[in-house]
């Protein structure tokens, strides 16, 4: 696995400023977007193990985990976080749960536009949405293509987002916030399209666990 740190920031007029990196002509709006479709519409689960960094303006990291995410279209999603700290994100199409066994508390949260507008829940909604909320271009970058993502409405809780893939595997995803932050996700024995068990995606409660139940 290549080291993500010396290569493409979530911005990429950044990555080619900064880095020296040289693109081919970007394909536009609605070339993008329906390029951006072909890749996603086939998508019907995803698996795979991942190692996530997050990187300050200057490029600093900041917090680095790992772990093993699932993925089912549309609107389910288990992520689960292995190290430092274990924590699991769980999507059942209706409400998020968030767990930290540490703290032995879980947050409920409603599954509203701006909860699926999270990176790997945006994964999991409809494409259709997806393209229009946001506007879409496309770039190769040493054989792979990338797809950046630029929200529409001021209200989503990053300013950039890539998808990259290798062929039509997605391999990474760039995020870049209003501050500069940066979280930058590699994925990695990745399974497309692969039988998940819907249980997966069923979150109960632990015994003693606090709830907190966040309302719209």
């Amino acid at each position: 696995m290549r080291d993500t740190l010396k290569g493409r920031p979530s911005s990429l007029a950044f990555a080619a400023s900064a880095l020296g990196l040289t693109f081919g002509a970007p394909v536009w709006a609605d070339d993008a977007a329906e390029r951006l479709t072909e890749r996603l519409d086939p998508l019907e689960s995803y698996q795979a193990t991942f190692e996530q960094q997050i990187l300050d303006g200057s490029g600093e990291r900041l917090q680095s985990a790992r772990g093993e995410m699932w993925l089912s279209r549309p609107g389910l999603l288990r992520w689960e976080v292995e190290a430092p700290y274990s924590q699991t994100v769980v999507s059942d199409g209706d409400d998020v749960y968030m767990y930290d066994p540490d703290l032995e508390q879980v947050t409920v949260q409603a599954m509203d536009d701006r909860v699926t507008h999270t990176p790997a829940l945006l994964l999991s909604g409809s494409v259709d949405e997806l393209t229009e909320s946001y506007e879409v271009f496309y770039e190769q970058d040493d054989g792979e293509d990338v797809f950046t993502l630029v929200p529409i409405s001021a209200d989503t809780l990053f300013e950039e987002l890539s998808m990259v893939f290798d062929a039509d595997t997605l391999t990474e995803l760039w995020m870049m916030d209003s501050t500069g932050q940066r979280t930058a996700i590699t994925f990695s024995n990745i399974t497309s399209n692969g039988n998940i068990d819907q249980s997966m995606f069923d979150f109960e409660i632990p015994e003693g666990t606090d709830v907190i139940r966040e309302e719209l």
